[in-house]
């Protein structure tokens, strides 16, 4: 079952958003890593607000154990992130044929 995770970085600034995006070898507008759906980013009063939509839980798990937690500390963001899961009752994928 896909899954939104919302993930919250106090904090946490754009620029060091683009460099953990960097270490992680994606680029902006491109793919995404293998079971992610979908994922946007905003600036926020007090830091980062990440939204994502991925396959599976488990899948954003590994994710963000090998990934996002390491690139995120070696990008000096101060905190790990609140992170608020959401099972997903549909979503729409850009580009497909109808």
């Amino acid at each position: 079952m896909a899954v939104a995770v919302i993930m919250e970085f106090k904090g946490a600034t754009l620029a060091q958003y683009d460099q953990v995006i960097e270490k992680m070898n994606l680029t902006k507008g491109g793919p995404g890593p293998a079971g992610a759906l979908g994922h946007w980013v905003a600036a926020t009063d007090d830091g980062l607000l990440v939204t994502d939509l991925w396959q599976s839980r488990e899948q954003y798990e590994a994710f963000a154990r090998d990934q996002i937690g390491p690139y995120s500390a070696e990008a000096g963001i101060p905190e790990q992130p609140k992170v608020t899961y959401l099972d997903v009752h549909n979503y729409f994928t850009p580009g497909a044929d109808a």
